[in-house]
């Protein structure tokens, strides 16, 4: 990934044929939010989270698209109910849910996710338009490393044209709006980062192009820990 040019630099236009992303251009509480000391147990809750004895195991132990390792359930309910109430409230939605596919395919909600430094790098994706309206990231390592949280990007085509941030209708996701399975990072404008702090909440819309900053740590309890959630929503 690579830095945006700095203002007022002359660059080229998109190339005419080229596929194209939408522009949703970033704004602070309106297509993403920040919350600070989100819950008040969080120290309870990494804790918990450490101790768990069943771990499912992601990329690159296993053929999954999801890095390290993870179990679902990571918050109880009456702390998930802490954060819905506040996704609610800054997003003005009427109803959160979890969605499902025709197939019965779900993303993975409310699911506590542990990756180390040598496991995986950066992703820029946008996760997928008809499970997903808003995700969200609950940073829950006390200690974490710098260049850690979660950044947005912009297209960056070959002639160095900056192009848009995220998907929109008909598609669905990257794949379906670009015709290809996969970009290198050269591809990408790195827009905005948002840093990784113990009990910080990271709201955004899903349709979003980004990704995790980094990973850091080797042994267990160092490694980036996280909580991620994906809700359906009615306004």
């Amino acid at each position: 990934m690579l830095p945006m040019p700095p203002a007022g630099t002359p660059l080229p236009p998109i190339p005419p044929t080229a596929p194209r992303l939408a522009d949703d251009g970033l704004e602070l509480g309106r297509n993403y939010w920040i919350l600070d000391q989100a819950l008040p147990n969080a120290a309870e809750i990494s804790q918990r989270c450490l101790q768990h004895p069943n771990w499912l195991l992601g990329y690159p132990h296993a053929q999954e698209s999801w890095p390290g390792m993870r179990f679902h359930g990571a918050l109880l309910p009456e702390e998930l109910a802490q954060i819905e109430a506040y996704v609610m409230k800054v997003t003005g939605a009427k109803r959160l849910w979890v969605g499902e596919a025709p197939n019965g395919a779900k993303l993975d909600f409310n699911v506590a996710q542990l990756v180390g430094a040598r496991e995986c790098g950066p992703r820029p994706h946008t996760d997928r338009r008809a499970l997903c309206t808003y995700a969200a990231v609950l940073y829950l390592q006390p200690k974490p490393a710098p260049k850690s949280g979660t950044c947005f990007y912009r297209l960056r085509y070959p002639n160095g044209a900056i192009g848009g941030n995220c998907v929109a209708e008909p598609h669905q996701n990257l794949v379906d709006a670009l015709k290809v399975r996969s970009l290198p990072p050269q591809a990408w404008y790195e827009e905005l980062c948002v840093e990784n702090v113990f009990n910080r909440l990271l709201l955004y819309k899903a349709s979003l192009v980004h990704s995790a900053a980094g990973y850091f740590g080797e042994a267990k309890e160092d490694r980036r820990l996280t909580a991620v959630f994906f809700w359906l929503a009615e306004h």
